[in-house]
């Protein structure tokens, strides 16, 4: 395989002519401060947007490579002792088309006309701040990781919106306080900015004010430089937000049987965060809970290898999340189930960046047991202390860190992980990184459970190389993964130990006019083998990309696979997909992902015919109610028959009064059927379950909130109807105190 990549890659070369020129990136933008007072209004005629910095400078890389935009984008920049301000004015030709429905918070997505503001305030040029707003003046946030082009949007920024549609286009104010923002102690300050519009009408058009070489490999190193900041305060910013939350629970012992009326569950519970300067915010909590944010969306857990993964989303945690974003998963705070309290610092000084985290967690839920080709659960059912910490030394466009996480289980063993990572930008087209870290685990004393749960140590490692290099045509990535059969990173997620992997995946780009904008072919090669020697996977795995009208994504791969189940190689051959479009205002979204194939049939250990489909829809039928539909289905059929068909159906309904009011509904079907005789061990001919919840929402910010929630769970009886399990009646308030 190694030879098929080289020949793809001298292939690919040869067709690359010279390179040409990029654009430079404009000039830096002084900026002055106010000479009035601005009202965040969405009316930009206020006296204090006089002598504003102006930015009027746009490329747009859909259709050309930094082209002059078909539609004019302008912003406007300022600052006094409390605010950074920006006004952008969005002019369209037709301002009937502008796509601007009413969602809630963090729902301001490529699908729609937005404005997001990235803001380098560390000038580090290796991550940014987001802050994004609708024609509505709704919000959405993240932080984007240039590391790896990750962009989160579980952060929450307290920050000022408002915005009009006018005959012209449409115009927004954004207000951001100081306090919101990370910046080192300095004066002047200089900061990184870039302003992107989504504008999507036949295609997805999008513009920025910083020029995008198609060959770049990172956004935020090419942010336009912000200067004449000067005598920026640096005094200390308070918010605490406590909360209380009542819950009324009525469950079944066995389904079927009568709802037993629980104990009402009371709990209460803080929120703190303290800056006592610019650079440094410290965080701490009491219970922090996932009550605000709607219940994870089911996934299909049926003929399945490894764990899945569900993000994280409580506030407490997600204070420099980019810090912990390494190439090993060594951290994943979804880990630390019931927090009792926890406490964080996170900070910069000079040219390093660091946050440390110490919380009790109170137990449940379950710890990956990872192995080379499964991964299984034991239950964590003690109370531990967990440490996190994080050191991050910037160098120019490069870094070295180091990371170290621990759990010590009270009187049942620990887990510690500690090592060193490192990436290399030599130029503009080259990303070398790289991470070692070792694990020291003893685990909990309980053999009855788990035959790896047996207060056994295990000292290992894991190393993880990559190197990325990326031109206006030819591009790959190249990767070596090397995992001892005892690592353990019990709070990370890293499902799969004891192999070593080697991967390349090389690709090229070609940007024609017409239905498609983009086509990129690649192939992805990889060969994974045990610690001894024995082949785990191998894969030869050929596709395209392909971008176009009406923000047409497809992707298409032939997988030519072998690999290991039990102690047997299975070869199997699939086609996989994604297709999804955003057809208009009203269609938002449509589009199915999936294969059609052969499968693996991991219990029983041989290959089958396969597939799995998930559909998925997001209709609008006024700017108020939003419809997401998701449907999933999946299937083996094996030489005597159908061996299994898993579903999941959800349909969620969402009617937003204002931007900071709305009503949620959602339902939510799982079900699977199986061939018990063609099982080779006891298996349930069917299981199935319901859930179902209504949500009421108001909220003034993203910690200012109230909740009432209703939910309903049924699951099958023993005549294999559908009955109620649980009832749950669900209120909880919370309010941001800010000095």
């Amino acid at each position: 395989m190694a030879r098929l990549a080289l020949l793809f890659i001298v292939a690919m070369s040869a067709v690359v002519g010279a390179d040409e020129p990029e654009p430079s990136i404009p000039p830096p933008v002084t900026l002055s401060r106010a000479s009035g007072p601005i009202l965040i209004d969405g009316d930009i005629s206020d006296p204090g947007w006089k002598g504003a910095a102006v930015i009027d400078t746009f490329f747009e890389t859909v259709f050309g490579d930094n082209r002059a935009p078909t539609v004019g984008t302008q912003a406007w920049i300022t600052y006094d002792d409390r605010y950074l301000y920006i006004a952008v004015r969005c002019d369209d030709p037709e301002p009937r088309k502008i796509r601007a429905p009413f969602v809630d918070r963090d729902n301001v997505i490529g699908t729609d006309d937005n404005v997001a503001i990235f803001l380098d305030t560390r000038n580090d040029r290796r991550s940014a701040q987001e802050f994004r707003v609708s024609p509505r003046g709704i919000q959405g946030d993240a932080v984007f990781n240039d590391a790896n082009s990750n962009e989160d949007f579980s952060p929450d920024f307290y920050y000022d919106t408002a915005a009009r549609i006018t005959e012209k286009g449409w115009q927004a104010e954004v207000g951001i306080p100081l306090s919101s923002l990370r910046y080192p102690r300095a004066d002047p300050q200089k900061w990184g900015i870039i302003v992107w519009r989504n504008y999507p009408r036949d295609f997805r058009y999008a513009i920025y004010s910083s020029p995008q070489p198609r060959g770049g490999n990172c956004l935020i190193c090419l942010s336009r430089e912000l200067t004449g900041l000067t005598s920026l305060p640096s005094s200390s910013h308070l918010v605490a937000a406590p909360y209380v939350s009542a819950q009324d629970v009525a469950q079944a012992d066995v389904p079927g049987q009568p709802l037993r009326d629980q104990p009402t569950g009371k709990r209460i519970g803080l929120d703190v965060k303290w800056n006592p300067s610019a650079s440094t915010a410290l965080d701490a909590t009491i219970n922090p809970d996932f009550s605000q944010v709607e219940a994870d969306v089911a996934q299909i857990a049926v003929n399945n290898r490894f764990a899945l993964f569900f993000p994280e989303k409580r506030p407490f945690f997600l204070e420099g999340v980019d810090l912990f974003d390494t190439p090993i998963q060594a951290v994943y705070t979804r880990t630390i189930t019931s927090p009792r309290w926890g406490a964080r610092s996170t900070g910069k000084f000079g040219a390093s960046s660091y946050t440390v985290l110490v919380t009790q967690d109170r137990g449940g839920g379950s710890v990956i047991l990872p192995g080379p080709t499964v991964s299984d659960f034991a239950p964590q059912d003690f109370s531990s202390v967990v440490g996190i910490a994080r050191l991050r030394r910037d160098f120019g466009r490069s870094f070295v860190g180091a990371l170290y996480a621990g759990r010590e289980n009270a009187g049942a063993g620990h887990n510690r992980v500690f090592g060193p990572d490192a990436q290399w930008r030599p130029n503009e087209r080259e990303i070398v990184a790289a991470q070692l870290l070792v694990s020291d685990t003893t685990t909990p004393d309980r053999p009855h459970l788990e035959r790896a749960w047996d207060g056994r140590t295990l000292t290992s490692h894991a190393l993880e190389t990559s190197w990325r290099h990326s031109t206006r045509g030819l591009d790959w990535i190249a990767r070596y993964r090397d995992f001892g059969d005892g690592f353990r990173a019990d709070e990370g997620f890293v499902p799969q130990v004891g192999y070593r992997e080697g991967q390349i995946n090389p690709g090229y780009k070609f940007f024609p006019k017409g239905l498609f904008s983009f086509v990129g072919p690649f192939l992805s090669l990889e060969y994974a083998a045990d610690r001894q020697g024995k082949l785990i996977t191998r894969q030869m795995d050929p596709g395209v990309l392909l971008l176009g009208r009406r923000n047409l994504q497809a992707n298409f791969q032939l997988q030519l696979r072998r690999e290991r189940t039990a102690d047997q190689l299975l070869s199997f051959t699939r086609l996989s997909y994604l297709v999804q479009i955003d057809p208009s205002r009203r269609f938002t979204r449509v589009g199915a992902s999936g294969f059609a194939g052969e499968d693996v049939d991991v219990v029983n250990v041989r290959v089958g015919r396969g597939f799995s489909v998930t559909a998925f829809a997001t209709v609008r039928p006024t700017d108020h109610l939003t419809l997401d539909a998701n449907s999933a289905v999946s299937g083996l059929n094996v030489d005597a028959g159908r061996l299994f068909t898993a579903q999941v159906q959800r349909l969620k309904a969402t009617y937003n009064f204002s931007p900071r009011v709305f009503v949620r509904l959602i339902g939510q079907y799982v079900s699977t059927r199986r061939d018990p005789s063609l099982y080779a061990l006891d298996v349930a001919a069917r299981s199935a379950g319901f859930s179902g919840s209504a949500l009421f929402s108001y909220r003034l910010n993203w910690q200012t909130a109230l909740f009432v929630g209703y939910g309903d769970e049924r699951a099958l009886d023993e005549r294999e109807d559908l009955v109620r399990t649980e009832r749950q009646l669900f209120v909880k308030l919370s309010y941001a105190f800010q000095r």
